[in-house]
């Protein structure tokens, strides 16, 4: 039987890649793609959501929603492009009235009890905010994973920040707190995932719609990552938060306490990390430390082979 996710995305490159792979994977059933502001506005963001599901236009629709109107300090498309999508236009047509992200978050654990796992691949608004709606809802989620945080790495925002977590530290501290016990995966494991301009533009069956979008939309973070990062190549950092539910133990983790910095100016989003050999408080996530990269690059093969 599928593994049913909830996807909570702000649709740049990475995350487009992401959730294509979750589409098209017929082990994942995605019964919801929920826009966030992030690396794009929270109005882009849901058109981005419908723009994705239109190209893959996958054999069974999720339950779409509206981006709750958050608007951040930074975005992402230096490295994203104007709209996320590598600056590319798609035509997308918005369906009928949508719901919040949060509400139709907390109806789809509700409808599908302890079967559903979250993967987080923006800033932690949309599930902050689905807690607060709903406190039980630690209760009926199945699993919850996080692509954020930085550990023993630098940060992308910030000397100690990673981007997700620094857009809104503050929701990031209470989804710790809230007994999720979700898998963290910080920049110190998604920065492994980088990916060639050959791999990126030479995808598996080139006649896929799905092949065919990604192959539109990646050259511009190729070329942004050079310019910016000195990087050949691009990090497709969102799509270790599929694959991590996608392949068992593709992804290992040890288990800690974390916290979140909400102030400072230096300090801001840091994902503080209790490492200590007899910490205070005892764990509340997995801190994953590891990834498979052979098995991701199968994965993402296997998959995109088999695409529509």
């Amino acid at each position: 039987m599928p593994r049913k996710v909830i996807l909570v995305a702000d649709p740049g490159i990475d995350t487009a890649f992401a959730v294509a792979l979750a589409l098209n994977d017929p082990n994942l059933e995605v019964v919801g793609l929920l826009p966030t502001a992030g690396n794009v506005s929270a109005e882009q963001a849901t058109a981005n959501a419908h723009t994705l599901i239109d190209v893959v236009d996958p054999p069974k629709w999720p339950k779409l929603a509206a981006a709750l109107p958050a608007r951040y300090d930074a975005d992402g498309t230096a490295l994203h492009g104007a709209g996320g999508l590598g600056g590319v236009s798609f035509p997308s047509a918005m369906r009928h009235t949508l719901h919040p992200a949060d509400k139709v978050l907390c109806e789809l654990a509700h409808e599908h009890p302890r079967q559903v796992t979250v993967i987080n691949l923006g800033p932690l608004t949309t599930l902050a905010t689905a807690l607060d709606r709903d406190p039980a809802l630690p209760a009926v989620l199945d699993q919850t994973v996080i692509i954020g945080g930085a550990w023993k790495e630098p940060g992308n925002a910030g000397p100690v920040a990673e981007f997700h977590i620094h857009l809104d530290p503050d929701a990031a501290k209470r989804v710790f707190a809230a007994e999720l016990n979700p898998l963290l995966i910080p920049l110190d494991v998604t920065r492994r995932l980088i990916f060639s301009p050959s791999d990126l533009l030479e995808l598996p069956n080139p006649d896929a719609r799905t092949c065919q979008f990604l192959r539109q939309i990646v050259p511009f973070g190729i070329r942004a990552s050079s310019n910016l990062y000195g990087i050949e190549g691009f990090h497709l950092k969102d799509v270790l938060g599929t694959v991590a539910v996608a392949v068992a133990g593709c992804v290992s983790s040890e288990p800690h306490y974390v916290d979140v910095e909400t102030h400072g100016d230096l300090t801001r989003g840091m994902t503080v990390i209790d490492a200590r050999p007899n910490p205070s408080a005892g764990p509340n996530a997995r801190v994953a430390t590891g990834v498979a990269v052979p098995e991701v690059r199968a994965y993402i093969e296997r998959v995109l082979r088999a695409a529509h």
